[in-house]
């Protein structure tokens, strides 16, 4: 079977540590639950991601140089 995550179209995902995700949230002014949502079974999430973390999906952009989007992970 493939692994789609190390595909060069995928871009990066990360869990995001609970320091980071209070800084993400503070600066958005949302909680957790008011983030967008992505499965647990999406074959691109690491796989020490589980339900109720938050993942960083880190995109090329040609506006900016990146693009930064936070997932809440849902079953």
């Amino acid at each position: 079977m493939v692994d789609v995550s190390n595909h060069e179209l995928v871009p990066d995902h990360s869990v995001l540590d609970e320091e980071a995700l209070e800084d993400v949230l503070e600066e958005y002014n949302i909680r957790k639950t008011d983030l967008p949502k992505i499965k647990r079974s999406d074959p691109a999430l690491p796989d020490e991601a589980t339900v109720g973390d938050v993942i960083q999906i880190t995109r090329d952009s040609r506006t900016t140089d990146q693009a930064i989007v936070y997932r809440l992970v849902v079953e």
